[in-house]
């Protein structure tokens, strides 16, 4: 069954025959972050999608990912493009590498998912939080719950792990 529901006044849709994308949200709705995990190689993959990007294999599991990593790369986002964003100026945009899989299928690769960053309740951080994280932060899941059905993975800086003490940032004006 599609979804559609609207975050900070943007549509948000996904459709009846997305159906890597339906489950991946189901998961996610439920506050739990699973990912594929090819039957052959057994390598997870994300995003979701048909096949194994690494072998082309057709067939994979569901299977419990913890939501756990390090901040790879971010945008600092001083303009807002949407309305609605404006009142949460600056607000920050992850890359994360995940802990799982880091290094695999080579040195070089990672798992690496997108999202927000937020207070531990999935609400956008405010500016003394987002001036505390930079490249090498750890971070984990939270989840925003924005419809019937439908919650964001977002990342909050991870308050039980050991932080860099200077985390690499961009350079400021």
């Amino acid at each position: 069954m599609a979804i559609n529901t609207e975050y900070f006044g943007m549509p948000l849709g996904i459709g009846d025959l997305d159906l890597e994308n339906l489950a991946f949200f189901r998961y996610c709705a439920e506050h739990h972050f699973h990912l594929q995990a090819c039957v052959e190689c057994e390598l997870f993959r994300y995003p979701p999608t048909t096949a194994c990007p690494w072998c082309g294999c057709l067939e994979s599991r569901w299977m419990p990912v913890e939501g756990k990593g390090a901040v790879h790369s971010y945008g600092e986002v001083h303009h807002a493009i949407q309305s609605a964003f404006r009142d949460h100026l600056p607000y920050m945009i992850l890359l994360v590498d995940l802990d799982t899989q880091l290094g695999r299928p080579t040195e070089h690769e990672a798992l690496r998912v997108a999202g927000n960053l937020t207070l531990p309740d999935g609400k956008l951080a405010p500016p003394e939080e987002v001036r505390r994280a930079g490249i090498g932060s750890r971070v984990r899941m939270v989840f925003t719950d924005v419809g019937e059905g439908i919650s964001l993975p977002q990342w909050t800086l991870d308050q039980d792990a050991g932080q860099p003490e200077a985390p690499w940032r961009y350079p400021q004006e």
